[in-house]
C-alpha cells in the first residue's frame, strides 16, 4: 500500500502534512542543496517585516536539556528585498508551497508588509506572527491581548490577497479563546504553538545566558504542552489548525493530527538535523503503511476517549 499523504487547508493542497517552520529554515533557498524542497508539504520563510531588522544582540541561542532558547529578534532582510531577491528563486522550485511569515510592531506595519508581499508571485499563504516573545514591543502583545488580536487579524485580512494563517502565542490563559477570536476576525487557519517565554542563568557569572534576558523555549521539552493546546484550539474553532512544538519524528506528527491538527510544522529539529523535515516525510509514509492508514488526512481529530 502506498499511503495518501495529501492534506489541504484554506484551499491549499499539500503533498504531505510536513511544513518547515518559520525562523528555522531561512528563506527556503538556503536549504535547496540539503533538502529536496519539492518533497515537503511546504515551508514558512523567516518572519518578514516592513523594513529590514538586525535582531537582538548576541548571545541569542542557548541549548537546554531538552530544547533550545532563542532570542533572535526576527532578524530579516525586509519584505521588499524578499520579493525582489528571494521569491524569484523560490518560484523556480516546482510545486513549492511557500508561506510568508509576517511581523510588525503596529497594525500599520502588518498592513504595509502584506501590501509589499502582495506584489510578489509565488506566495501561497500568509502566516501572521502575533506571538513572538523576543522583541521589545509588538509581537507577543498582539497575541496575548484579545482586543489587539482581533484588531490586527481584521486589518491583515482586509489586505491579504492569500489565505491568512494566524500564529498563536502559548503564553495566554486560554488558547481556545484566542483561536476563536482569530477565527471570528477572519483567519483561514491558525498555527500553534510559538515558543514559551523562558530564561537561563550562568551560575558562574550570575548573568543571563541570553543578552535579551528572556527568550523563547522550543523543542521536545514543550511538546506535551503544545499537544494539549492544539487539542484545545481544535475544539474551539471550525477552521484548520496547524500544530507545532517539539516535532522530530513521524509519531509526533501522528499525535498532533490525532489531537486535531490538519498539518504540522517542524522547527527546532532543523537545527540538529537540517534534513529532519524530509526524513520525517519518509518515516510518516512508512508508519502509515505499517499501521494500515491509507489516507493520512483521516487521522485529524481521530483521538478516542
Amino acid at each position: 500500500m502506498t499511503p495518501d499523504l495529501r492534506v489541504s487547508f484554506a484551499g491549499i493542497e499539500l503533498r504531505n502534512p510536513i511544513i518547515a517552520a518559520s525562523g528555522t529554515f531561512g528563506y527556503g533557498v538556503e536549504f535547496e542543496d540539503v533538502v529536496h524542497l519539492d518533497r515537503l508539504g511546504g515551508f514558512v520563510v523567516k518572519g518578514l517585516s516592513r523594513e529590514p531588522m538586525i535582531g537582538n544582540p548576541p548571545p541569542r541561542l542557548f541549548e537546554t536539556a531538552a530544547g533550545m532558547l532563542n532570542a533572535i529578534g526576527l532578524q530579516n532582510i525586509g519584505a521588499r528585498a524578499f520579493v525582489d531577491e528571494k521569491l524569484p528563486k523560490l518560484r523556480e522550485i516546482k510545486d513549492a508551497v511557500v508561506i510568508a511569515n509576517v511581523f510588525g510592531y503596529t497594525r500599520e506595519d502588518y498592513e504595509h508588509t502584506i501590501q509589499i508581499l502582495n506584489e510578489g508571485q509565488g506566495i501561497a499563504a500568509f502566516e501572521l506572527n502575533v506571538s513572538c516573545p523576543n522583541t521589545q514591543h509588538g509581537g507577543i502583545q498582539f497575541g496575548s491581548d484579545p482586543r489587539l488580536l482581533d484588531e490586527v487579524v481584521t486589518t491583515a485580512k482586509r489586505f491579504a490577497q492569500k489565505p491568512l494563517i494566524v500564529k498563536l502565542s502559548p503564553n495566554v490563559t486560554s488558547i481556545g479563546q484566542m483561536a476563536h477570536i482569530a477565527q471570528e476576525a477572519g483567519a483561514d487557519a491558525v498555527s500553534l504553538v510559538n515558543t514559551f517565554v523562558a530564561m537561563s542563568i550562568d551560575v558562574k557569572t550570575r548573568k543571563p545566558r541570553i543578552a535579551n534576558v528572556t527568550a523563547g523555549l522550543s523543542g521536545p521539552a514543550i511538546k506535551p504542552i503544545a499537544l494539549r493546546m492544539v487539542y484545545e484550539a481544535s475544539k474551539s474553532v471550525q477552521i484548520p489548525v496547524i500544530g507545532m512544538g517539539g516535532i522530530s519524528a513521524a509519531e509526533d506528527v501522528v499525535e498532533f493530527m490525532l489531537a486535531g491538527a490538519t498539518a504540522v510544522q517542524v522547527g527546532t529539529a532543523n537545527y540538529w538535523d537540517p534534513r529532519a523535515t524530509e526524513k520525517i516525510v519518509t518515516e510518516l509514509s512508512r508508519w502509515c503503511a505499517e499501521h494500515e492508514v491509507p489516507r493520512i488526512a483521516d487521522l485529524t481529530g481521530g483521538m478516542t476517549l
